[in-house]
């Protein structure tokens, strides 16, 4: 069997085309495609309660909020749940935001934890995001990622119930995510 490989310009190019039906949740990670799984009531609910949350941030033009949007992470474009992105004059028009524009990303773990631990949380502390936290529905806890250093973050700290996460002036029990 041979793979091929392609670049995220490639990748662009068949979107535009057409080549992808509207409704396939597509992620290219470093040169490979990954077919997405759908998403689920639960997930789906808290992606809108914390885009709910972070709303006034954007109200205030202290942050763009991107939902389930592209966030190009070196040579792989992935679709983060939320996040919370340096504000663009454009919104971003003229290319997707990477890495470095960046200030939190979000991933809710449903079904996908080893996929967002293993493979998307070194994209991003490679491509620069200063934050990221995975919600993992399934083990009832939010691990948040500080201070990327090459592959990894050097700061992890694991919250579950009763404890508060704080980004910006947000303030958020962990109740309201697990």
């Amino acid at each position: 069997m041979t793979r091929h490989r392609i670049s995220l310009e490639e990748f662009h190019r068949m979107v535009e085309a057409g080549v992808f039906p509207e409704d396939l949740r597509l992620e290219l990670v470093e040169g490979d495609l990954v077919e997405m799984s759908p998403i689920g009531p639960k997930h789906a609910a808290l992606v809108r309660r914390l885009t709910a949350r972070f709303a006034p941030l954007a109200a205030r033009g202290e942050a763009l909020l991107s939902v389930q949007n592209p966030l190009v992470a070196g040579a792989s474009e992935l679709y983060p749940d939320l996040a919370l992105l340096e504000p663009e004059p454009g919104g971003y028009a003229s290319r997707h935001p990477e890495g470095k524009d960046a200030l939190l990303v979000v991933e809710v773990a449903d079904t996908s934890l080893r996929y967002d631990l293993g493979v998307k949380l070194p994209l991003y502390a490679k491509a620069g995001v200063p934050e990221v936290w995975v919600v993992d529905l399934e083990g009832q806890r939010v691990l948040v990622h500080r201070r990327p250093e090459g592959g990894g973050y050097r700061e992890v700290e694991a919250l579950g119930p009763g404890a508060r996460l704080s980004f910006l002036g947000v303030e958020i029990p962990t109740e309201e995510l697990l």
